[in-house]
């Protein structure tokens, strides 16, 4: 039988079942044995339901140990898990559900409140899953067939930041690829614990933290979501080693160490700090390396590629914001956007990839899978970057967020790095507001630290230093707090909508 990803677990029930895995709010430890009873459970009920090989079982969800045994559990029968938020609308929830044609809805009701609720509205009934509910059965559901029915492992949703969210297809050879890598990059190993907050329903939860996690048989310090209170104690008390999050965790962290008055939180094994699934400021880097006293890790991934392409190395502490260097099985290259020719080292195009974690296409949409396949298995981003002479890559923005003024390109990223330099702004967000001559102002938002205020003409001045004339935002608005996905990443289109409604 080919790869799965059920067979990480399958390894360490063989090996070491009694071996602590999952660490949970209330005290509890579940061993690699008790999460394999959880699975047999789930996959027992995946049969008695009739889901078959091919069909998509979403499940809605906050991080908990009967997800992960989902997970494992379709893995086992051939099923393709696709994790949404609870925390999202309704309305997108049942966009999924449709854009996945699931035959079943699991919900994880007992530890969300948010899931519970999406529960009532399907008359989803109790699973054999301790706290879990499912929904009927939907018969006419089709399942996949074909070869893709034994390639891909799950359905993830991108996080639809800036359009209309797609299914990726992501395969049980790239996710068990990406799960060596992960463990490889940090030499992950058994005595290490994760704090697993970020959503298994991402790529970053789901490859980095939990498959990640199971190659490596380490352990998680399971959470539902972040609470900076409750990650202080963790590091403090519980042995945490490992610290990954999307940029919007540490933001939030410092904020509560300054309102706390911490300068350096206890965090006694704390070995590697991680961020992703964003862009990383400049000087949110440096406040974090400041309060842990270590370098902070970045790297460059998306849902696409099953995870990282690229990874800053361990033992190297850099002061830029670099994303590292390309790992194992993966190709980037910087090309032009319009003709598709490679650039030269240090010039800013298109970043391109290709390699084992690439994804097959989008679900059942082959206009979209069409629009950004290229020639020679390429897959076009969409994202801007540059690669250095020492393979460093440096991932300056998206494409479609590159604001044309007055004939120029203006890419956010470098405005909100001079954004980010200025004293009090914690996060700050640029995007593009057309105009009726075609052009289009740049409009910043900017989120400040606890107490902060922004002295405009300071801030104006500090620009004008930093930014050529036609890079500089016409407006500069505070905002109380810059709106994220459930990921921690920056929904610009709802500032987009904000823009020109101001406008």
């Amino acid at each position: 039988m080919s790869e799965r990803i059920h067979h990480l677990l399958d390894r360490w029930l063989r090996e070491a079942p009694q071996r602590p895995f999952i660490h949970l709010p209330d005290g509890r430890s579940l061993s690699f044995a008790d999460l394999g009873a959880l699975t047999d459970t789930a996959e027992a009920e995946l049969r008695r339901l009739d889901v078959r090989a091919g069909d998509r079982v979403l499940v809605v969800a906050e991080n908990c140990p009967e997800h992960a045994a989902l997970i494992l559990a379709c893995s086992r029968v051939g099923a393709w898990s696709c994790g949404v938020n609870a925390r999202m609308a309704p309305g997108e929830i049942d966009a999924f559900a449709a854009k996945a044609d699931a035959r079943l809805v699991y919900f994880t009701a007992s530890g969300s409140d948010s899931a519970a609720a999406h529960a009532r509205r399907f008359a989803a009934q109790d699973s054999a899953l301790p706290g879990m509910q499912h929904s009927p059965v939907r018969q006419d559901a089709l399942a996949e067939t074909g070869p893709l029915q034994g390639e891909v492992a799950a359905l993830i949703f991108t996080s639809g930041t800036t359009g209309t969210p797609k299914g990726v297809m992501v395969g049980h050879g790239a996710l068990a690829h990406f799960a060596r890598v992960s463990a490889a990059s940090r030499a992950l190993g058994p005595e290490d614990r994760s704090y697993a907050f970020v959503p298994m329903t991402h790529i970053f939860g789901l490859g980095t933290v939990l498959l990640a996690s199971l190659h490596a048989g380490a352990q998680m310090v399971m959470r539902p979501q972040f609470d900076p209170a409750e990650l202080l104690d963790a590091l403090a008390h519980q042995g945490v080693s490992q610290l990954q999050g999307p940029p919007a965790l540490y933001a939030r962290l410092l904020s509560y160490l300054q309102e706390q008055g911490i300068a350096r939180p206890a965090a006694p094994a704390l070995r590697y700090v991680y961020t992703g699934a964003g862009p990383l400021d400049l000087t949110l880097k440096k406040r974090v390396e400041e309060a842990f006293g270590q370098a902070l890790h970045h790297g460059y991934g998306l849902s696409e590629y099953a995870g990282s392409v690229h990874l800053t190395r361990q033992g190297e502490q850099r002061g830029d914001t670099s994303a590292g260097y390309v790992v194992d099985g993966a190709e980037v290259r910087v090309t032009d956007p319009a003709t598709g020719q490679a650039m030269a080292t240090g010039e800013r195009g298109e970043l391109w990839i290709r390699g084992l974690g690439l994804m097959p296409g989008y679900f059942r949409d082959s206009e979209a899978t069409a629009g950004v396949m290229r020639a020679g298995g390429w897959y076009a981003s969409g994202d801007l970057g540059e690669l250095h002479a020492d393979g460093a890559l440096f991932v300056v923005g998206r494409l479609k967020e590159m604001i044309i003024r007055s004939g120029f390109n203006v890419y956010p990223a470098e405005v909100e790095l001079a954004l980010g330099e200025l004293p009090g702004i914690q996060r700050s967000a640029v995007v593009g507001r057309p105009e009726k001559d075609g052009n289009e102002e740049v409009i910043a938002f900017v989120e400040l630290c606890p107490g902060a205020t922004l002295d405009q003409s300071a801030a104006r001045a500090h620009l004008r230093s930093r930014l050529a004339p036609y890079k500089l935002p016409s407006h500069i608005v505070v905002v109380a707090e810059l709106p994220t996905s459930p990921n921690g990443k920056v929904l610009k289109r709802l500032l987009q909508e904000q823009a020109l409604q101001a406008g």
